[in-house]
């Protein structure tokens, strides 16, 4: 019930502890005569700069950051050796202003730019504008990107290589009446969907032909506003399908593995939420063929470095189909990383390097379960609003060999409205699957987040949901489930409980405050207790009566539009040292 209300407490900032992926890379064969990579540029903020630089550092190699005037205290900051100025708060005048990051790694004397994911990491623009100063792009060539970004002509390029593809239409004519009869021929329900961007936006589901040309025209309209490109493809709608992926990665000399794949079938808003691999309920032998269609994705457009092939499969017939491919690292690695026991950014960086990949197909071993949750700041309950404020309490799990917390916000910082409202991503290691859930279910009981909404409580219903524990997962997961997944607001005994066990959080705050307060005081005079004032004894002295003082807080419903109510408390300091304490919600 608690996590219906917050209370917010100011607190001094902590030290985050970062947990350091070890691996070895020892490639094979011969090396090449490419200056090496010994200072890199990161184009990008939060946990995936801190991420990266956390590989660097440990390989001996400089960072340098990049940051708006919003970022400048973030911890991407102060995790790189150097730092870089690039505008304003808006993205597209800072983290999407290419040409500035590119000056700042020529100014810095970096060698190479690694983009993460998100802002300019799928920019073919970006990445030959790069190679064009005499830099390295830390990522696939341009031209991959390029072929890959069109989701139209990656289809046909996958089709081409033999890649199952779904039924659809994926050419240049864009003409609404042509469209609708090619949406005829492909038969209900349809999928519309942007050529380029992602993130679900422009996508729409269209169930009959009347519904067809509205649907489209707004599809149109909102890809011109995400990406600035309006160009549609249909594809047939699975109504049940699965999301996974498989992790590919390549090298300069032709060679292209897969590390596996990923379940990212649990999603909100057409955005993942927790990933695992490898995917749950699938054999050995669809493992293998997913693999195959992924490598031979890669090979199809000459790709190199890291990349994901996103597959959707049908849970009916069992079949899979070719979705789209991100050349680029995802947000999702680590899972693969805790399977595989490498560090694919330190693969990166040596395939940047000109090395060839460390292991051949046969080498990569599949160990154990590992599940990511990500923890966003966002009010599950209004939609999964994203939410800003102050981190006033930032008590993530401790890192171990088994669980790993990315991120790159501290105590005190604030989540900002201009940027992605994620906070940190929790991944944990298990023998198999049911170990690593227990292992996800206890870390986000003790994941702890103050001062806004978290989706953190929503992700342990998940995490203990029987169908997710059985591993029945697909994309519409939540909306299946959502009876069990998401509290009633209209239920009055839940909202008195929860009421209740907000101002007994509230009590437990201000006693523990008075003592802290008591503590400090006693330090202050050298321990000795005797030397205070008898006004600040414990209790403090007063005559003919109790010591009092009062304390305000602010609790929020997050069921509730109205803004947070104020509670207010009444602290009597009692003759044997203990405090009573009353409770007044204020009226607003």
């Amino acid at each position: 019930m608690m996590s219906l209300l917050s209370s917010i407490l100011r607190r001094k900032p902590a030290v985050l502890l970062q947990v350091r992926l070890l691996s070895s890379y020892a490639p094979p064969g011969t090396t090449s005569q490419q200056q090496r990579i010994e200072k890199i540029l990161v184009a990008n903020r939060g946990e995936i700069a801190c991420r990266i630089m956390r590989t660097a550092k440990r390989l001996g190699i400089r960072t340098v950051a990049v940051y708006s005037d919003a970022d400048k205290n973030s911890l991407h900051v102060k995790s790189a050796d150097e730092a870089v100025h690039i505008g304003p708060p808006p993205a597209r005048l800072s983290y999407l202003n290419g040409s500035s990051i590119v000056e700042a790694a020529v100014r810095t004397g970096a060698q190479a730019v690694h983009p993460g994911y998100g802002f300019l990491s799928e920019s073919s623009e970006f990445a030959q504008l790069v190679e064009d100063r005499g830099l390295t792009f830390i990522g696939p060539p341009a031209s991959a990107i390029r072929d890959m970004g069109d989701k139209s002509a990656s289809k046909r390029i996958m089709g081409a290589a033999g890649v199952p593809l779904v039924p659809g239409y994926h050419g240049s004519e864009q003409d609404v009446e042509i469209m609708r009869l090619e949406a005829d021929k492909i038969g209900y329900p349809i999928l519309i969907k942007p050529t380029h961007g992602g993130g679900g936006k422009g996508m729409r589901i269209v169930q009959s032909p009347n519904e067809f040309v509205d649907s489209f025209l707004g599809a149109q309209r909102e890809a011109a506003a995400s990406f600035g490109i309006n160009t549609i493809l249909l594809e047939k709608y699975i109504t049940q399908p699965r999301h996974i992926e498989v992790q590919i990665f390549g090298d300069k000399f032709g060679n292209v593995l897969h590390l596996y794949e990923r379940d990212c079938s649990v999603q909100r808003r057409h955005q993942k939420i927790i990933e695992e691999a490898p995917a749950p309920c699938v054999t050995d032998e669809f493992r293998t063929h997913l693999g195959q269609a992924a490598v031979s994705a890669a090979k199809a457009v000459g790709y190199h470095n890291a990349g994901t092939v996103e597959f959707i499969v049908d849970t009916k017939t069992g079949h899979f189909y070719f979705m789209e491919m991100n050349t680029r690292l995802q947000v999702e690695h680590p899972v693969t990383e805790m399977i595989v026991g490498q560090d694919l950014v330190e693969w990166q960086i040596h395939v940047a390097n000109g090395e060839p990949l460390p292991i051949s197909q046969d080498q990569v071993p599949l160990s154990g379960h590992a599940f990511e949750a990500r923890i966003y700041a966002e009010n599950v309950p209004k939609g999964f609003l994203p939410a800003t404020g102050v981190l006033h309490h930032y008590h993530p799990v401790p890192p171990s060999s088994t669980v790993r917390v990315e991120t790159g916000v501290e105590q005190g910082d604030v989540v900002s409205m201009h940027y992605d409202p994620m906070i940190a991503k929790l991944v944990v290691w298990g023998e198999n699957r049911a170990a690593a859930l227990v292992k996800l279910k206890d870390c986000l009981l003790k994941f702890q987040v103050a001062g806004l909404p978290t989706n953190i409580n929503f992700l342990q219903k998940l995490a203990n949901h029987k169908a997710f524990e059985e591993g029945n997962v697909e994309t519409h997961f939540i909306e299946r489930h959502k009876d069990d997944l998401f509290v009633d607001p209209n239920n009055k005994v839940i909202y008195e409980d929860a009421y209740s066990a907000a101002r007994l959080g509230a009590k437990l705050v201000a006693a523990c405050l008075c003592e802290k307060e008591r503590s400090a005081m006693k330090e202050s005079h050298s321990g000795d207790s005797s030397l205070l004032p008898i006004w600040y004894t414990h209790p403090p002295f007063r005559v003919n009566h109790h010591a009092q003082r009062t304390m305000e807080f602010e609790c929020e419903n997050e069921y509730e539009s109205s803004s947070s109510k104020p509670l207010m408390l009444s602290i009597t300091y009692r003759p044997d040292g203990n405090y009573f304490i009353q409770v007044f919600f204020l009226l607003t």
